[in-house]
């Protein structure tokens, strides 16, 4: 197939039909009529010899044509973009909103240096923070929606960047006075008591490993290593998941109140042993060390403010390190 043949805003329909998942929603993006996106779908699906889009309930699925055909388009279109439009990027003048997704101890991590550092050198630059509790991410990254994730990953397609930022063991936290502080601790006597675990998909017990794979990526959605080791073990499962919640921030006061049970990020539990709300048990195996990455699509290697924003966010991660106590990044 020669691109000669195809007319290049047929590409801008699709890109929009794919970001929208819906034919409506496309047209209103690109101010023109229904009938205008649907003409330009066929006339695409006709050069490209695939159906592109199937209608179901949820809207417009793209078929797996499409999906291979994503990244690529939306890279060519963004390139295009950029060199027509191209002037040296100036944070102190640029006017740009950037669209990111992490998790509320990623954030806690990110934005208070990160916002404390745009009011004076970028005031022009927004921020829009979503939560990392989507199971296609990376989707949203190959459509455009997302310019970065930050979160934990272990695989990653080629066509995405990625740069470390956070390191952290984990640590097992308890009430004061739980009946567990002060006595010996094991295995065993963890899975006594119910836990309270962050699922940051909100799947429930969907995802046995702790990662769910998304579009070629692998990340971590559950930090809960001592009940989800039971059942990768394969023996009977005698500990109990009571609580399950999607974000960090709710797992202190479950644990202050109760006698549950939580695993969290050593540094991040830091400031609540500290202020006396929880305190530590001693982990009866060797702590797993978490990696908090920023990850980004590779068209997005040419673009100076983005990659001027994952600078300043490894600085603002790199004090903060030395503040909260993590472990330091290679």
């Amino acid at each position: 197939m020669s691109l000669r043949r195809i007319d290049l805003n047929l590409f801008r329909v699709f890109e929009a039909v794919l970001a929208q998942g819906s034919i409506v929603g496309a047209s209103r993006v690109l101010s023109v009529t229904p009938s205008a996106v649907s003409h330009a779908i066929a006339r695409l699906r006709e050069a490209l010899g695939d159906p592109l889009f199937v209608a179901t309930d949820q809207g417009m699925k793209p078929t797996p044509r499409a999906l291979e055909l994503a990244p690529h388009v939306q890279g060519g279109l963004q390139r295009i973009d950029l060199a027509l439009n191209a002037q040296e990027f100036a944070p102190d003048t640029a006017v740009r909103t950037f669209h990111m997704a992490m998790s509320d101890l990623s954030a806690g991590v990110v934005l208070p240096l990160l916002v404390k550092r745009l009011q004076h050198e970028a005031p022009g630059i927004d921020l829009r923070i979503f939560p990392f509790d989507r199971s296609d991410t990376i989707r949203q990254i190959d459509d455009g929606r997302l310019d970065a994730v930050i979160g934990w990953f272990t695989t990653l397609p080629p066509r995405m960047r990625r740069r470390l930022l956070w390191r952290d063991e984990e640590s097992i936290v308890v009430r004061p006075g739980h009946p567990l502080v002060g006595q010996p601790i094991d295995r065993d006597a963890l899975l006594r008591y119910p836990h309270v675990v962050v699922e940051l998909t909100g799947a429930g017990d969907g995802y046995d490993d702790g990662f769910v794979e998304d579009r070629g990526a692998v990340r971590r959605v559950r930090l809960e290593r001592l009940l989800l080791d039971t059942r990768r073990d394969g023996e009977e499962v005698v500990g109990r998941a009571a609580v399950s919640v999607p974000h960090f921030s709710s797992v202190v006061p479950i644990v202050a109140a109760s006698d549950l049970v939580a695993t969290l990020p050593a540094s991040y539990a830091a400031s609540a042993v500290a202020q006396g709300a929880v305190v530590h048990l001693p982990l009866p195996y060797e702590p797993i060390i978490g990696h908090l990455e920023i990850v980004w699509h590779e068209r997005s290697d040419e673009d100076e403010a983005l990659q001027w924003m994952v600078h300043c966010i490894n600085e603002a991660t790199s004090e903060m390190r030395v503040l909260a106590g993590a472990l330091p990044v290679p």
